[in-house]
């Protein structure tokens, strides 16, 4: 039981740690996790589904909470650049919050999504829409 316990943390916290900008691989984590047979797939998909969106959701707020130093010379986007990200977000609609799972595109999207202020619950139905189908489909693969 402590075991199964001990996985599930482990998988929510790099499944997190995977969302945001450092290089992690949940995927090698959630695989390794149903090859070990410790706990059920669902229950672990939900596990890495919850970490992940969790990390996507800090991501959000990071881009929220960027935005008033946008002043300050070590802002990392200058303001032509939000307008691009801003066109380029609005040409492909908040749909593209599904493809949040995506890796090299996925987390910088869920940080430009907090700076242009997508609402928090369209934002989180669609990440956590997205990132659960691609967990439940890598499981679905392995069994």
């Amino acid at each position: 039981m402590l075991e199964a316990f001990l996985v599930h943390v482990a998988l929510a916290a790099g499944s997190f740690a995977a969302a945001t900008l450092l290089p992690f691989s949940s995927e090698a984590m959630l695989l390794a996790a149903l090859a070990a047979g410790r706990a059920s797939p669902v229950s672990l998909v939900v596990t890495a589904t919850v970490g992940n969106v969790a990390g996507a959701v800090f991501n959000w707020w990071l881009g929220q909470n960027l935005r008033q130093f946008q002043s300050y010379s070590w802002f990392p986007f200058s303001p032509a650049s939000i307008e691009t990200a801003s066109q380029r977000f609005a040409a492909y609609g908040h749909w593209s919050l599904l493809l949040a799972w995506v890796p090299g595109i996925g987390d910088p999207l869920t940080v430009v999504a907090g700076l242009l202020r997508v609402p928090f619950r369209r934002f989180l139905l669609l990440v956590a829409a997205g990132k659960a189908a691609r967990y439940a489909a890598l499981a679905a693969i392995t069994s």
